[in-house]
């Protein structure tokens, strides 16, 4: 799901930008420099903290061609590996964009 009060800040349409995979969405935030100008974070299911925990996107590495999963920055672990199903939120500047749906 797709904040409305950004359909003039992100270019593309509201729709292709709800409905797009996670993987698509954090790609284009990393590669597309017009789409990622922005300060933006992700949330994901932390199985330790039984939370979504967020994080700067500025901390996410992610590889080309890897449609699986990315490499998270963290303070206590160093490097670490999420999977993009674990990916429940984005926010560009503190305001909700996406949001995975159909979750228990």
């Amino acid at each position: 799901m797709l904040h409305e009060s950004l359909r003039s800040e992100i270019p593309g349409r509201l729709e292709e930008i709800a409905v797009v995979p996670i993987h698509e969405l954090l790609s284009r935030i990393h590669w597309d420099k017009a789409f990622g100008e922005g300060v933006f974070e992700i949330g994901y299911q932390d199985h330790v903290e039984r939370r979504i925990v967020r994080v700067p996107f500025a901390r996410v590495h992610l590889q080309k061609g890897n449609r699986f999963s990315f490499q998270l920055e963290t303070d206590l672990d160093g490097i670490v590996t999420i999977p993009f199903h674990r990916v429940r939120e984005v926010y560009r500047h503190g305001v909700l964009i996406w949001r995975r749906t159909g979750l228990g």
